[in-house]
């Protein structure tokens, strides 16, 4: 076993950053921080046809926005690159052939359709589907003449028969699992191409992985890595599989399922704070000693430890995930949150894409009365909507309001003090709110309510006096005006 601690994750390029796989690179990150390790990302590239054009990129970006960063990868070099493993080739084929000289791993010539037709024939008689070994043992003679048909082999490798195999597991205890129900499982594929599970036991022995912390969907390959490894007469690492994360139904979570967003990327784009998804990610199938849930990453990093990673499944709590956001963003300077919510209602066509230094004010003055109540950055857009329209439809609630009796004499002395202002601000219109109490003799709900409800078209909001600033004098009296005649 190594001494230093070193971990890697490694995302195939087939997509964007998913949350599963974020929380993996994150417990990976976290343990490596906290142990004094090595945390390596490497890409698992080779199955070709799923690859995605620029999705190396993209993890990367995720990943680096996450502020999850890495000690060696594709980017910046290391002892032991390449770090994708269709740069790796040559290493695999060197181990492939070394399999195959010793008797471990042996080609099989078996068509597709023969092996559906065996996985059929193995169901129909109540039997576990796998691979019959039909291969196994072939004479040389046999080789050639299905090579002289022109049928390319893939390589297998020789499960050993009988055997249970044991694992350890920092997070589950001990699993085990036995050999005889696993079959001979392809370890190249017809073009030389090894197969996942090949590939990753040779490239983290290559690079000195100590531990394989993971999703919980990977257990079942993990005897089949075991054997590798012991095929070799490799130590064997350290796995750590993390629970699974279900949806907010309690079901397994599939890429899928609309119940919720699962692509980092996305989280970005809807203005959510990275520190938050960090903070929440950690918490799914992770406990921290005590009852705080607000955490650094450098705080997660001091605190992390496999001992306290869960073996029951994480439940991905969209309302949790909101509320701490939320938390972030109160806390957040203001210019931070007008970075996260301004580019949305550029976006929606509110705000032009290029502001004026008072227009710029504006904006921020506006997007600073709903920083308590925001959950994320594209929720700015229905939440300001009063700002960015002259004429208001009152709904029924609102109407009800109206239709009390003293509105119109409450609108009515409150649109003269208005109009006799000299200065429009916050200061001088909650001035002008307690002189119409005054002149009226109304207050609390009966003066506060039909104000609001007439200059904002709404019956709650931000502070009243700040927004009325901010929709202007002139829309402002427009409005009053229109509900008085």
């Amino acid at each position: 076993m190594a001494s230093e601690v070193r971990v890697r994750f490694a995302p195939s390029p087939t997509g964007h950053l998913h949350i599963g796989g974020a929380r993996s690179a994150l417990f990976n990150y976290l343990f490596a921080k906290n142990q004094g390790g090595k945390f390596v990302l490497r890409i698992e590239d080779t199955d070709q046809a799923r690859n995605v054009g620029q999705a190396k990129e993209k993890l990367l970006d995720s990943l680096k926005w996450l502020g999850v960063e890495w000690d060696e990868s594709i980017d910046v070099g290391g002892e032991y690159g390449p770090y994708s493993s269709m740069e790796r080739l040559d290493i695999y084929k060197k181990h492939i052939e070394q399999l195959l000289n010793e008797g471990k791993a042996y080609y099989c010539y078996m068509t597709e359709e023969e092996l559906e037709a065996e996985r059929e024939a193995q169901i129909a008689r109540g039997e576990m589907p796998k691979y019959s070994g039909r291969d196994r043992d072939l004479t040389e003679e046999q080789r050639r003449a299905y090579e002289a048909k022109g049928i390319k082999p893939v390589v297998r490798f020789r499960v050993p028969e009988g055997q249970v195999i044991k694992i350890q597991d920092a997070v589950r205890g001990e699993v085990s699992f036995e050999s005889d129900g696993i079959g001979d499982f392809v370890i190249a594929r017809k073009d030389g191409v090894p197969m996942y599970n090949f590939a990753v036991v040779v490239d983290d022995h290559l690079m000195k992985i100590s531990h394989v912390i993971r999703g919980e969907e990977h257990l079942s390959n993990t005897p089949r890595q075991v054997m590798l490894y012991e095929a070799f007469g490799w130590d064997v690492p350290t796995f750590a599989h993390a629970s699974l994360i279900l949806n907010p139904n309690r079901q397994k979570m599939s890429k899928r399922d609309e119940s919720i967003i699962q692509f980092v990327e996305q989280y970005k784009e809807l203005g959510y704070m990275p520190e938050a998804i960090v903070n929440f990610l950690a918490l799914l199938g992770w406990s921290p000693v005590g009852e705080e849930e607000i955490f650094s990453l450098e705080e997660l990093a001091t605190q992390f430890s496999l001992e306290r990673v869960s073996k029951a499944p994480a439940v991905f709590d969209t309302d949790k995930l909101a509320w701490m956001n939320n938390q972030y963003i109160k806390n957040a300077d203001l210019d931070d949150v007008v970075a996260l919510a301004l580019p949305h209602l550029q976006k929606a066509g509110k705000l032009p894409e290029s502001l004026s230094e008072e227009q710029a004010e504006w904006a921020k003055a506006v997007i600073s009365l709903y920083q308590e109540q925001l959950h994320y950055g594209a929720e700015i857009v229905e939440l300001t909507e009063l700002f960015f329209k002259t004429e208001i439809q009152y709904n029924d609630e609102a109407q009800e309001v109206l239709n009390e009796e003293q509105v119109p004499g409450v609108l009515s002395g409150f649109l003269q003090e208005l109009e006799g202002l000299d200065t429009w601000d916050a200061v001088s219109i909650k001035g002008a709110i307690k002189a119409t109490q005054k002149a009226t003799g109304q207050k609390g709900k009966k003066l506060f309510m039909p104000i609001r409800v007439a200059t904002t078209g709404q019956t709650h909001g931000p502070e009243l006096p700040s927004a009325i600033e901010l929709i202007g004098k002139e829309i402002v009296t427009h409005r009053l005006r229109s509900l008085l005649n």
